[in-house]
């Protein structure tokens, strides 16, 4: 494995999982807000609390390379949703924008489920493959 992808691997696990951990820490200040967001999109209110402890126990499993694969594609598929769901307007330039963030989100999660954590993971640590 060269220099560049011994560090660019958790390099860029560690920067795709901040968006999570960072966004589902905010939303613990108005969950209720949050959960009036998640209705007008057609997801239940009630799922606002599971939502938000999935953002922040995944963000930090991706965060120390712990079940990498499965929580990358799980993330992949998340973003994928939620930019249907919440940011598909393209008439709106900014949800235009909101929306393609989530679909690149979605190919780099893809890509760290293809590539595994990496070295400096704790999946490597506990003795799983780092690459397929």
């Amino acid at each position: 494995m060269s220099t560049l992808q011994s560090y660019a691997l958790p390099a860029g696990r560690i920067l795709m999982a901040l968006i999570f951990v960072v966004a589902g820490f905010g939303k613990l200040g108005d969950v209720q807000g949050f959960a009036g967001y998640m209705a007008s999109g057609g997801i239940p209110a009630i799922l606002a609390w599971p939502a938000v402890l999935f953002e922040i126990l995944a963000g930090l499993a991706l965060l120390v390379g712990f079940m990498t694969r499965p929580v990358a594609l799980t993330l992949a598929a998340f973003s994928i949703v939620t930019a249907f769901l919440y940011h598909f307007d393209l008439g709106n330039q900014m949800q235009q924008i909101m929306f393609l963030k989530n679909l690149a989100m979605a190919g780099g999660y893809l890509v760290i489920a293809a590539h595994g954590a990496g070295a400096l993971s704790l999946d490597n640590r506990l003795g799983r493959p780092a690459a397929a």
